[in-house]
């Protein structure tokens, strides 16, 4: 497939690997596309695996809803299945990274029989994200989310001078310039950098709905240099799991893992999908 419907929304989908392979879905963050498992899934499909990795609602541009109400987790969550059912595929391994990771955290917790194993990439567990807010300096490493929020400056600050100030950040944090290239053309698309925005802005919205405890096998994998997600929430997630749990430090790794760790998490990922099929 290279395309899936939910309503009136058009998602774009790279599906690779063998067709016959156990499916893996790769769900993919801000301010990423589905390219940045472009390294990662060559070591599944080796693996057996076929993998579909979507570009995320606010990314696709045939998926782009006005309204940060559109970006709540439930919305994300739904697309997920939407691709599932496309596929026909009753359940799926499932890998998020960033945002991609919240929703995979939301996915398992919620619809855990669509779910046969989970894999998040840098992301704490929601519950342990807010704790760690309060009890630690996770606050200050989230203190951008503030500014992502605000109605229309983002958008003038992050694309003024052709994207230069997320272009120096993504490059200073070591992501290649043909993916930073390939990102930023997404994000100046109309609509594109406010879609993948919205996400941040329907955060208020999330208390209403709260993920709860994962039942699936889960592996938990995280750069102890990232800048943006520390420690304590990450080794708090451990508490929201009800079933194996595994968390693995890459130690010396930052937050782009599906682009700058893929040799470990290729991997990582086959051994956790074969320790629980």
């Amino acid at each position: 497939m290279d395309s899936f419907r939910r309503g009136d929304l058009v998602f774009d989908v790279l599906d690779s690997g063998p067709a016959d392979g156990a499916a893996v879905v790769l769900l993919h963050g801000f301010p990423q596309s589905a390219r940045a498992f472009d390294r990662l899934s060559p070591a599944l499909h080796a693996a057996g695996l076929r993998t579909l990795a979507p570009d995320q609602r606010g990314y696709s541009p045939g998926a782009r809803p006005k309204g940060r109400s559109a970006y709540v987790l439930r919305e994300v969550v739904d697309d997920v299945l939407a691709l599932l059912d496309a596929a026909g595929l009753p359940d799926a391994h499932l890998v998020g990274h960033d945002w991609g990771g919240l929703a995979a955290w939301a996915l398992a917790a919620w619809h855990p029989w669509r779910v046969r194993t989970l894999t998040v990439l840098s992301v704490p567990h929601p519950a342990a994200m807010s704790q760690a807010l309060r009890t630690s300096d996770q606050a200050l490493r989230s203190s951008y989310i503030g500014f992502f929020q605000l109605p229309a400056v983002p958008e003038a600050v992050l694309l003024a001078g052709q994207g230069a100030l997320l272009r120096r950040t993504l490059h200073g944090a070591g992501l290649p310039e043909h993916l930073v290239d390939a990102y930023l053309d997404r994000l100046r698309e109309p609509g594109a950098l406010t879609g993948a925005l919205n996400w941040y802005r329907a955060l208020p919205l999330q208390a209403r709905t709260p993920v709860g405890t994962v039942r699936v096998p889960t592996l938990h994998v995280w750069g102890d240099r990232d800048p943006y997600l520390g420690r304590a929430a990450v080794e708090a997630s451990a508490e929201y799991v009800a079933a194996p749990y595994r968390l693995e430090v890459l130690a010396g790794a930052g937050h782009w893992l599906p682009e700058l760790a893929a040799d470990r998490l290729g991997e990582l990922l086959p051994a956790h999908v074969r320790a629980h099929s």
